[in-house]
């Protein structure tokens, strides 16, 4: 039974880590918008395994083969043609034996699974519950930023926390996404995003793990998105975020912080140049009301540190019912903070292009 994202914009995914291969569904998207085909695969290869140091040596091309929902042009890009778009991106990489179905691996969803679905659940590499399938988040949500560019909508996000280690955070008031100082690494400070990566390496080489913060900002942002209650700008957009198996907590604008200001504090001044209307704080983060007020949607997500660590953790075993001991073997990140940072953009996308077909 599929479980789709979405109101206008309707997202379905499918398989499983180490099926042969996963699939989408993306259907509500207009006829015509011109898909490039490069730019959507670098963005995918953003996310995709085995590129460094610092993510799971399982190495996967990514790339997309679409079965319908897109015609060719003549000038060589792919148009859509207004009906659902469907593609599957081929597992070509897997190694189920590195996973033992009887030792439920703690932090991740085998335990759960279990419960619900029983022994014959596939749990090879996470099975449906991996973090593998959001490489479909990110092909559907490039479609969508490729959109939204149409439209004048940016969204960038970056690493803002990694072990202790703090990134630059963006400007709250600005519509400016500033580039990442280094072209592998996604902070916006070159010291933040080497001291990460030693830290990354340091806690890999120990056997363990380390989870994180990513900071994303929507900007040029129309106002006018959203509805009280149900359909707010921030549910909706929580909603796609939290379809990241890693997520463990989102926030907007000063988020958390707000609980120790007055209200003198956190209130935004509104002010205006003559032509348009401004704040001159984001405390809000772009939202008031469940609607965005056109200034940038500014949000962070905690990502918690990978579950498949090399140190050995108690568990059980399932079909002995007896209390029992497990070093996860297999191919994983260190830390998934760096990858998940275009699946956060992605889950983004998703959501702003669903709001804004309601306009």
């Amino acid at each position: 039974m599929p479980y789709p994202f979405g109101n206008n914009l309707k997202l379905d995914i499918r398989g499983g880590s180490h099926d042969p291969a996963i699939t989408m569904i993306l259907s509500g998207l207009p006829a015509g918008l011109a898909m490039d085909s490069a730019q959507l695969q670098a963005f995918l290869a953003r996310r995709a395994p085995g590129q460094n140091a610092w993510s799971t040596p399982r190495k996967e091309a990514d790339q997309p083969h679409f079965t319908s929902g897109t015609v060719k042009g003549k000038d060589g890009l792919l148009y859509t043609d207004g009906s659902p778009i469907e593609a599957v991106i081929y597992n070509t990489n897997t190694r189920s034996s590195d996973y033992d179905a009887d030792l439920p691996r703690p932090g991740h969803a085998d335990l759960a699974s279990y419960l619900k679905y029983g022994k014959d659940v596939d749990l090879r590499g996470g099975g449906h519950f991996s973090g593998r399938l959001t490489a479909l988040n990110c092909l559907a949500g490039g479609i969508c930023l490729q959109y939204l560019a149409t439209k004048g909508i940016r969204i960038g996000a970056h690493a803002l926390g990694i072990g202790g280690i703090s990134d630059l955070p963006y400007d709250p008031i600005s519509n400016m996404i500033p580039s990442y100082a280094q072209a592998d690494f996604p902070t916006l400070d070159a010291d933040a995003g080497e001291n990460m990566k030693a830290q990354i390496a340091q806690v890999h080489q120990a056997g363990d793990s380390l989870g994180g913060v990513i900071e994303c900002k929507i900007a040029q942002v129309p106002a006018g998105l959203g509805e009280h209650m149900f359909c707010s700008v921030e549910s909706m957009i929580s909603q796609a975020v939290w379809s990241i198996p890693a997520v463990k907590g989102i926030s907007f604008g000063a988020g958390f912080d707000v609980a120790n200001m007055r209200g003198s504090q956190n209130n935004d001044t509104i002010y205006t140049d003559g032509t348009r209307i401004y704040t001159k704080t984001n405390h809000a983060g772009g939202v008031l009301g469940g609607m965005s007020f056109g200034m940038p949607i500014v949000f962070k997500v905690a990502i918690k540190p990978t579950p498949s660590i090399a140190k050995e953790q108690e568990t059980v075993s399932l079909s002995r019912m007896e209390n029992a001991t497990l070093a996860i073997r297999g191919r994983h990140d260190p830390c998934i903070v760096p990858r998940a940072v275009p699946v956060v953009e992605a889950a983004a996308a998703l959501a702003v292009t669903d709001l804004l077909l309601d306009l």
